[in-house]
């Protein structure tokens, strides 16, 4: 949220809050009893080639480890075998070579907890790929080989949760990605929030399919259009010319729109604000992991503010 969201706001449950907070450094909660038991793929093998080893589940248990503690590939390997051993379990940790390769082909699923209607807030942020250091940056400009790769989510604003997310060159522009995000997206949506660069009929129609309300800002001087997807719109810009944008934000609830740059902000801040993979599967699966950790830490307790 920005600044102003949260002048006069406290958190009022401290004590759960804080328990929520020790948890989520937890080992038992990222390394689970049913991890460990489903280990080694023992499933017939639908592959040429040597039969693998590991499980999906032991090589995203792996990697979330790698992504928590931001870890080199051969440093998780070690720290995966060392907990194996503390476990005194009998189980192998897998090669970094192997969580690499296993890497670019991982399905991440994201936890949720609210399984009912969905209100969604959607953005975009970048994320570093490689390039100089900010040091660097700051004393000798950027560099040419700095890159970027364009993260876009849409989290239920109601849990705070991720809902679903893709990744884009820097050069994507946020519009394009609204209809994959929401094809993504399992169950019923009921409105999709957005700031004004999601005022295109592309957005506006892709939210229409999905039987949502918009809830996006017109741009100034917006006309109205007649097309059945432009129903909100429409009607924002008739009650914005009435009472103002500012007062129409306020009564469409728009506001709710900023949780989403709470989340791109948590995401940066928990896990690093750049991308250790180059190739880019591995990226993808990098961000994807970042987000079910998310939340798995949103599950356990968030602080409930309060006017004050």
């Amino acid at each position: 949220m920005t600044n102003n969201n949260h002048q006069g706001r406290r958190i009022r449950d401290w004590h759960h809050y804080n328990k929520a907070l020790v948890s989520r450094g937890s080992l038992t909660l990222w390394v689970e009893q049913h991890a460990l038991d489903a280990w080694r793929d023992s499933s017939p093998s639908t592959r040429r080639g040597r039969r693998r080893t590991y499980t999906d589940l032991a090589i995203s248990c792996a990697l979330t480890l790698r992504e928590l503690y931001q870890l080199p590939l051969r440093s998780t390997q070690g720290l995966v075998s060392s907990l194996l051993r503390l476990l005194g379990t009998q189980l192998p940790a897998p090669h970094y070579s192997t969580l690499s390769r296993r890497a670019m082909r991982l399905e991440i699923n994201l936890p949720r907890i609210n399984k009912g209607p969905l209100h969604l807030a959607i953005d975009s942020t970048g994320v570093k790929v490689y390039g100089e250091g900010e040091w660097k940056v700051r004393l000798h400009k950027a560099e040419r080989r700095r890159t970027w790769r364009k993260l876009h989510l849409a989290i239920d604003h109601a849990t705070q949760e991720v809902v679903s997310l893709s990744m884009t060159d820097k050069d994507v522009l946020d519009r394009v990605e609204v209809a994959r995000l929401l094809k993504a997206v399992e169950g019923e949506v009921r409105e999709v929030l957005g700031d004004g660069a999601y005022d295109f009929e592309v957005c506006h129609r892709a939210i229409h399919q999905r039987g949502a309300r918009a809830v996006i800002p017109p741009k100034k001087g917006a006309s109205l259009r007649k097309a059945p997807h432009f129903k909100e719109r429409n009607e924002a810009v008739e009650r914005a010319r009435e009472v103002g944008k500012e007062q129409w934000k306020k009564e469409a609830g728009y506001h709710r729109r900023s949780l989403v740059e709470t989340a791109m902000m948590r995401i940066k801040r928990l896990f690093s604000d750049r991308l250790k993979a180059r190739e880019w599967s591995r990226q993808e699966t990098e961000l994807r992991l970042r987000c079910a950790m998310l939340n798995r830490m949103t599950a356990l307790g968030m602080g409930q503010a309060r006017v004050v």
